[in-house]
């Protein structure tokens, strides 16, 4: 069995499970509105999913080193697929703790902000590795994956109901852990990949000379937010709040874009582009919208854009891996090398 197979079959069950959600739960209201919405079977079946997907992402790198084929191909199908992965993870669970509806949930201003901190934190690895060229994998995002399977699996067994009651001094469980994440981010992530490109300074094994070079992969990432937060603060429409899903998948596929390409340039020792493509299309269409141009349109526009992220990044990631698949002379799904013409 091919590394990359593995890898994309513990994608392709996290794709099937927040489809599955989203199909009991567009809006994000199913768990607090009305309990029994969405089926126990579908909480028991996200645990699985996540455990599984999981589980492959951890043994892909093992099994490529013990039959021999790590290649960068192989490393860039496994982070790009987890750039990609990381909001999908994220975009499910807010179904758990539901949309605010006056008493309990979290508001949507509160997903969003969730997402860019875990988004941010997913960043900071690949940062740190364009500038170290090690990666380091903080221990943050083992405890995640454990954090989300039991969810599902209390979800499951003791229903929705259990988020919507206070845990300790009038806080739930969704308020302790946005503390928890946000704790996490500032004070245990960020600072350690700080401290880690400090050390490769002191030791003089850093890969960018210059200040310029190492801040690089950030503008993009950082002007992509900016524009993203003035779309959802100044809204006429609100939309963020009238289309949460597509919004938030959009703010994910436009993120995991941005990182491939990171990911991509410190592979191959080059500098990524100052600015990506994305910031400027998005651009238009947020100044179009916060000025009023677009009106009633705005949740179309939104669609429309949504759509054509999605085909662009897949478009993008079928061709880088047709072109390492051919360079290489690998398959990317099988151990059988290409027979050259």
């Amino acid at each position: 069995i091919a590394p990359n197979l593995l890898t994309f079959s513990g994608f392709v069950m996290i794709l099937v499970n927040y489809f599955l959600i989203s199909f009991y739960d567009w809006d994000y209201t199913a768990s607090g509105t009305g309990p029994g919405l969405v089926p126990t079977w579908v909480w028991l079946f996200s645990a699985f999913t996540t455990f599984c997907a999981y589980a492959l992402d951890s043994i892909d790198g093992k099994h490529a080193r013990r039959t021999q084929s790590s290649t960068p191909l192989g490393e860039l199908f496994d982070h790009g697929l987890d750039s990609w992965a990381t909001s999908i993870f994220v975009l499910s669970f807010f179904s758990v703790c539901s949309r605010d509806n006056g008493k309990t949930g979290v508001s949507v201003y509160t997903m969003y902000i969730y997402l860019s901190i875990v988004l941010f934190n997913f960043m900071c690895s690949h940062w740190e590795k364009y500038n170290t060229g090690v990666l380091f994998l903080p221990w943050g995002y083992d405890i995640s994956q454990v954090v989300l399977i039991t969810a599902y699996l209390l979800t499951g067994a003791v229903g929705v109901e259990v988020w919507q009651k206070p845990l300790l001094f009038g806080y739930y469980i969704t308020d302790v852990l946005v503390i928890l994440l946000i704790g996490f981010s500032l004070f245990l992530s960020f600072p350690q990949t700080l401290y880690n490109i400090h050390r490769a300074y002191l030791k003089k094994t850093l890969k960018n000379d210059s200040l310029y070079e190492g801040l690089l992969p950030l503008v993009s990432p950082l002007l992509l937010f900016i524009l993203l937060t003035v779309w959802v603060f100044l809204s006429p429409s609100n939309i963020l709040a009238k289309q949460p899903r597509l919004f938030l998948w959009m703010v994910g596929v436009a993120f995991s874009n941005v990182i491939c390409k990171v990911i991509i340039c410190q592979m191959s020792s080059t500098q990524p582009e100052l600015f990506h493509w994305f910031l400027f299309p998005l651009a238009l269409v947020v100044y179009a919208a916060i000025s009023g141009l677009l009106g009633w349109t705005e949740e179309a526009v939104l669609a429309v854009l949504t759509v054509l992220v999605t085909a662009a990044h897949v478009h993008f990631g079928v061709c880088v891996g047709r072109q390492l698949s051919e360079h290489l002379n690998i398959y990317i799904f099988s151990l059988k090398k290409r027979v050259q013409e």
